[in-house]
């Protein structure tokens, strides 16, 4: 599973998280963990493959929202509690 995080600029509020979210969720059916923060300038979901970076700044663009960029990395599901249990 990849991580992608998106540098977002222009999202000023709550609504304008859940609209980058949503658009997200429209354009990779298959994202999860789909979160945008105002406050951070960024937005991120987990896939099970890579997406297509054109398609992904064509999608924020079109929202009006500033696209800055993107990161991607390995995403490694974390078992309950953050896998703190069971380590010694």
């Amino acid at each position: 599973m990849i991580q992608t995080t998106l540098k977002i600029e222009g999202m000023s509020c709550g609504m304008c998280e859940a609209h980058i979210a949503d658009v997200i969720r429209k354009q990779f059916p298959d994202a999860k963990k789909v979160s945008a923060s105002h406050t951070k300038n960024i937005a991120t979901f987990v896939t099970d493959e890579a997406v297509d970076p054109d398609q992904l700044k064509n999608a924020i663009e079109s929202t009006g929202y500033y696209y800055k960029g993107y990161e991607t990395a390995p995403f490694e599901k974390k078992g309950l509690f953050g896998g703190i249990f069971g380590k010694k």
